[in-house]
């Protein structure tokens, strides 16, 4: 066994990297035996949930509600941001260096002989500190897909997928069908099941029969209706139960309409355990916060922050810039990995977007900068594109060549919207 001690977290990260030979491992075995070697029982409720894009968004809203019911959450969300603390909090505080320190520490003594992958490990360590912090609540994001993945193997007492949509083919699969299969694994039988996709595939449905799951769909199980000019809406499910007046997410964008609906839905179907108010509701939808998810930044020109990475995100992300009024131009900043569809997404957006200030992320798996512009040109043949050696300088170039009525979007990865904001100050 490793004799790999330190007190930094920073040491220990850097040591997870190096300890699997394969980043991403697709199988449970190896974390389950780990979780059973350190006697990692959750006797709370595990809110499990999946999808393509939205989870975290439904994470964070579940969270915020449940916070203001006077519960202590547990959430657990992937990839952060800035800070890896980002990824375990309690009561929406990031937990410190060093309780994630103990944690990776526990898990090292119980491992043996056993590897686990960077991403194990942090799942690990999210449900031990839980436990050991006595929460009320755990609220689960799925890392990729559900049925092999790492948050699996602790029982949710409710499992929801938000959104399918293709990304990660190599590890889901290369449609649709496919990919419901792996995200359908987070369903138990007899267990509530939601799924907030609007046509989910069949392989989806069929899952959800085979396990004999409690299986409830957006638009006959559950669902929302606008009100008051859109300002305001309604939620309800096919038992009667109906929650008026409801105000619009703190998070941006009408797909966050549909990702309420569902966090709601999830609260429905675990009331019991977990009773919110109408009044928790409504102040929790108010307070949410997630960062970059077509977030809106103050000041002039505007500025916009979103993580799209995949042609599923850019639709949302492509109808939400169209819902924001009238801009001259739109400058984007964008840099993408190399294994992700950077045709589908510039595709959605090319007619969007009149400058395109390109980069790539620092980091081994950014696709070049030569890539992006031939990719650009190939949709966009008119528009203007300049290539910067670092993301940071290229939406300095933005911000030089933007006018106040101007919007600048940054998209394309969770790691060209970090170094935005490192530049930023944030």
């Amino acid at each position: 066994m490793s004799a790999f001690n330190a007190d930094s977290l920073a040491e220990w990260l850097s040591y997870l990297e190096s300890l699997h030979p394969i980043a991403i491992d697709m199988g449970l075995a190896r974390v389950t035996a780990v979780r059973d070697a350190m006697q990692i029982n959750p006797q709370f409720p595990v809110l499990t949930i999946a999808g393509t894009n939205g989870k975290g968004s439904v994470c964070a809203m579940l969270s915020q509600i449940l916070r203001t019911a006077g519960y202590k959450v547990g959430t657990y969300t992937s990839p952060h941001l800035l800070h890896y603390n980002e990824r375990i909090a309690i009561n929406g505080t990031a937990v410190s260096d060093g309780m994630i320190v103990d944690s990776f520490r526990a898990i090292e003594a119980a491992r043996g002989e056993i590897t686990l992958s960077y991403f194990e490990f942090g799942t690990l360590a999210a449900m031990h500190q839980f436990v050991e912090q006595g929460v009320d609540v755990a609220v689960m994001e799925v890392g990729l897909g559900g049925r092999l993945d790492a948050v699996n193997i602790f029982e949710p007492t409710v499992s929801a997928v938000v959104s399918i949509g293709i990304d990660h083919q190599s590890y889901l699969g290369d449609t649709r069908e496919k990919i419901a299969v792996e995200k359908a694994g987070v369903y138990r039988t007899g267990k509530p099941a939601l799924c907030a996709d609007p046509q989910p595939p069949q392989t989806l449905l069929d899952v959800a029969t085979e396990l004999e799951a409690d299986l409830r769909l957006i638009g006959k199980d559950f669902g929302f209706e606008m009100q008051v000019e859109g300002l305001q809406w309604s939620w309800w499910n096919k038992a009667g139960v109906r929650r008026h007046a409801l105000p619009l997410p703190a998070l941006r964008g009408k797909y966050q309409l549909n990702n309420a609906c569902l966090a709601l839905a999830v609260l429905d179907a675990c009331q019991d355990l977990l009773p919110v108010s109408l009044g928790d509701i409504k102040r929790g939808l108010l307070e949410v916060e997630w960062p970059a998810r077509f977030q809106v930044l103050p000041g002039r020109p505007t500025v916009v922050l979103d993580v799209a990475h995949n042609p599923h995100a850019a639709l949302v992300l492509k109808s939400s810039l169209d819902g924001m009024g009238f801009h001259p131009k739109t400058h984007a900043v964008m840099g993408m990995m190399q294994d992700k569809d950077i045709a589908g997404v510039v595709s959605l957006l090319a007619d969007r977007i009149d400058v395109w200030h390109l980069a790539a992320p620092q980091l081994p798996r950014a696709a070049s900068v030569a890539n992006l512009a031939q990719i650009v040109l190939q949709y966009s043949p008119q528009a203007r594109v300049e290539q910067y050696e670092t993301v940071a300088k290229a939406y300095q170039s933005a911000c030089n060549n933007a006018v106040e009525a101007d919007r600048i979007v940054v998209f394309g990865s969770f790691f060209t919207v970090a170094e935005v904001m490192v530049a930023r100050g944030q």
